[in-house]
């Protein structure tokens, strides 16, 4: 399927790793034009060289994301780079399991301020987007946790607020031709990634986490990725304000 992606130009917080790294490639793969962030100056250059090799134009900057004026600095000189800006996707995490006011502050910090702080500077560009194009998209990755809990943590309500940001901003920019949607992973495996580091560590709650899902296996960066990109593309023109759970069924809640 054509997504109509082709010389889209799209931005990827927390695009050298894991899903953000699987947004990047799959958009690459679309045709479209792709910036991407971290903070690690190295994976940056890797990520970038490797979607160039697609035929696309791509770019990147080691960026903290809980620098909103370092980050509106990027994308406002990214976006006169690639000469605008179509999809913007808020992919980064702190992942803060905790209770404590430390995590709380980590986890709002860069879920939720850095994804407020990127669309606030990558705004008039998804407006001009909209006006021009009939379409723009912004898609936050979340997480089912912000539909469950066990324990007290700061992670699942930080989601939770993602999710609710989002609804409030389709509504509101829906005029302008922006749609706003959050797809929520289950667990998702890869090497370097959490999962793979509990499994090493704490192969108990490794197991018991398999044991919950029924597929009986975790998802992979690029399934979750497919489902991001197919939300920000034309394709699903008339979806905005949505919450597209992929958890392999792990959650037992119903979505009406």
């Amino acid at each position: 399927m054509d997504l109509g992606l082709k010389g889209k130009n799209a931005i990827v917080l927390g695009g050298t790793r894991g899903i953000g790294r699987a947004i990047a490639a799959t958009l690459a793969g679309e045709g479209a034009n792709v910036a991407v962030c971290a903070r690690n100056a190295d994976q940056v250059a890797t990520t970038v060289a490797e979607l160039k090799a697609s035929g696309i134009k791509a770019t990147g900057g080691a960026v903290d994301v809980t620098d909103g004026a370092a980050l509106k600095t990027w994308i406002e000189g990214t976006a006169k780079e690639l000469g605008g800006v179509d999809l913007l996707f808020s992919n980064a995490g702190a992942m803060a399991q905790g209770h404590d006011p430390a995590s709380w502050q980590q986890n709002f910090q860069l879920d939720v301020l850095g994804a407020v702080h990127a669309f606030d500077a990558a705004r008039p560009f998804l407006e001009a987007s909209g006006a021009g194009n009939g379409d723009a998209a912004f898609v936050i990755i979340s997480s089912i946790s912000a539909a469950q809990a066990d324990t007290a943590s700061s992670y699942g309500p930080i989601k939770a607020a993602l999710i609710h940001m989002a609804k409030g901003l389709a509504r509101q920019y829906a005029r302008k031709k922006i749609r706003v949607n959050v797809v929520s992973p289950g667990t998702v495996y890869f090497k370097g990634g959490v999962w793979e580091m509990i499994e090493k560590n704490m192969p108990d709650r490794y197991n018991d986490a398999m044991k919950r899902n029924p597929t009986g296996r975790m998802a992979t960066p690029q399934e979750i990725a497919s489902a991001a990109v197919f939300l920000a593309s034309p394709v699903s023109g008339f979806t905005t304000g949505s919450n597209l759970v992929v958890d392999g069924a792990i959650s037992n809640r119903v979505n009406f």
